[in-house]
């Protein structure tokens, strides 16, 4: 079960009551820079984990500004299209809700509310420069929710050459045989996104796995696209392409 810390409340609690319920996940932004779009990233990974728990889900974005320039960078992002949050939260009634919001900021109502820690460095803008704009959602997943990042000089074509290195490790294991993901591969990779969200803890796991001789190439290649699931890197991007 997906537990999450509460910033309202400081407990970690479940973030759901009712794990196969409707559920709305809320992003609230006030503005568009790199904090913005943390939010709307950890709303994605959020409504990702829990779907994949089996919770139904729907996304939803309450922005006081910059609407579309937001859904635009969702979209680039590889962020599920969200619905507008004014116009549907009044009509979904009694369906559980997870509030994700950056850090500090207040958000009323029912249920659980997620903080996300500011992130700085190049503006939002940043994202129609950047060849493989994953590199960014990599940048960002790397550092722990709660703590602010920024990103210095390099650290986008850092993450490009990392994500880079580990879509070519994948097509490589793609060409042998398929094998099923360890159990006790998925159950880490589990344990770390039911853990708040532990995103950090998923990559350590890929990486964990890179050195573990005894694992098939065709599992370590079906554990990447499990995985894949939750972070939306495109790790199968190069699959089929001559290295």
């Amino acid at each position: 079960m997906l537990r999450i810390l509460d910033a309202k409340t400081g407990e970690t609690l479940p973030a759901v009551p009712a794990r196969r319920a409707l559920t709305r996940v809320e992003a609230h932004t006030s503005g568009y820079d790199l904090t913005a779009l943390r939010v709307l990233l950890t709303a994605d990974l959020l409504l990702r984990a829990l779907e994949l728990g089996g919770t139904p889900v729907l996304p939803l974005l309450t922005a006081g500004r910059h609407q579309a320039e937001l859904h635009a960078a969702a979209t680039t992002l590889g962020i599920r299209p969200f619905e507008d949050g004014r116009d549907l939260a009044a009509g979904l009634g009694e369906a559980q809700v997870v509030h994700v919001a950056a850090a500090g900021g207040t958000v009323g109502g029912a249920g659980v509310t997620v903080a996300v820690a500011p992130a700085g460095g190049p503006g939002a803008g940043v994202l129609n420069t950047l060849a493989d704009p994953a590199a960014l959602r990599l940048a960002l997943l790397d550092a722990p929710r709660g703590a602010a990042v920024h990103l210095g000089a390099g650290a986008l074509d850092e993450a490009g050459r990392r994500l880079g290195r580990l879509r070519q490790s994948v097509a490589r294991w793609a060409r042998s045989p398929s094998r099923p993901v360890p159990e006790k591969v998925r159950g880490r990779l589990r344990d770390a996104w039911e853990d708040d969200l532990d995103v950090p803890a998923v990559l350590a796991v890929l990486h964990w796995m890179e050195d573990q001789p005894e694992i098939p190439a065709g599992a370590r290649f079906e554990t990447c696209a499990y995985a894949d699931r939750l972070l939306a890197l495109d790790l199968t991007g190069d699959v089929g392409r001559a290295l």
